[in-house]
């Protein structure tokens, strides 16, 4: 199928690994040109010589922490000056925060700088540019509505979801979709290194919770956001779509 992506441009935060390189990657796949950011500059580099030597149009590398709001402006400046008008926005930046209820106000700040506030200022930053074009496309990657612990990023992810919802229904007439996807257990050094690291914890926690018997892969949440990305996808807005092997059916 022909997602008619070819020619767009997009931004994709949280590139250096993980969710966002396999967006990124499934996104260069279809054509599109791309600007990576993230902290890890030397991830984004890695990626990039990949999708260079796959023969995909030469992505744009930005090194930047999306917790600083200067730095979101510098990088929002940097990828327009260098792609024109971003069509795209794929908010793939955010980690896990594991807390209680004595965690002091930094730890929440951070969380929720990261996993919520960096999504919205880029959009705020990049929409004028979609609106002036009747078209845009902004997908965040967000998480779980149903936490088994309290986690800062939980409740950052919550706020994401409804200001998503939110903006969906009063930029909708003018061409443009914002949609969540909600990933369960994916390949990537937060879920092996840190939620499962050993085999036999993965192994166990399938068997309880994943019905289609696996963790998923990074590109798995990649094809879904292209779909999304693509003008296929046009009546698809206000959505937060599981990509989960079925494990929202066992959250508890």
């Amino acid at each position: 199928m022909d997602l008619q992506l070819t020619g767009r441009a997009a931004l994709v935060t949280g590139a250096s690994s993980g969710i966002g390189a396999g967006v990124a990657r499934v996104l260069a796949g279809e054509g599109v040109r791309l600007a990576l950011t993230a902290r890890d500059v030397d991830g984004l580099r890695d990626l990039a010589d990949e999708l260079r030597a796959a023969g995909h149009p030469e992505p744009v590398v930005l090194e930047g922490d999306l917790t600083d709001h200067e730095q979101i402006i510098r990088v929002a400046a940097q990828a327009h000056a260098a792609l024109g008008s971003i069509h795209i926005l794929a908010n793939c930046a955010g980690g896990s925060r594991p807390t209680d209820f004595q965690s002091d106000e930094t730890v929440w700040e951070e969380a929720f700088a990261l996993n919520f506030a960096s999504a919205r200022r880029l959009t705020q930053l990049l929409l004028p540019g979609m609106l002036a074009h009747r078209w845009g496309r902004v997908i965040n990657i967000s998480g779980s509505m149903e936490p088994r612990r309290l986690n800062a990023a939980s409740a950052a992810k919550g706020a994401l979801h409804l200001w998503s919802k939110g903006l969906s229904c009063d930029v909708a007439s003018e061409g443009i979709t914002v949609n969540c996807i909600a990933p369960g257990r994916i390949r990537s050094a937060q879920t092996l290194a840190r939620l499962h690291a050993t085999e036999a914890e993965r192994q166990e926690f399938i068997a309880r919770n994943i019905p289609a018997g696996d963790f998923g892969d990074p590109e798995d949440i990649g094809r879904v956001a292209a779909f999304l990305a693509s003008p296929l996808a046009h009546y698809v807005t206000g959505a937060v779509i599981p990509v989960d092997g079925g494990m929202h059916y066992f959250a508890h």
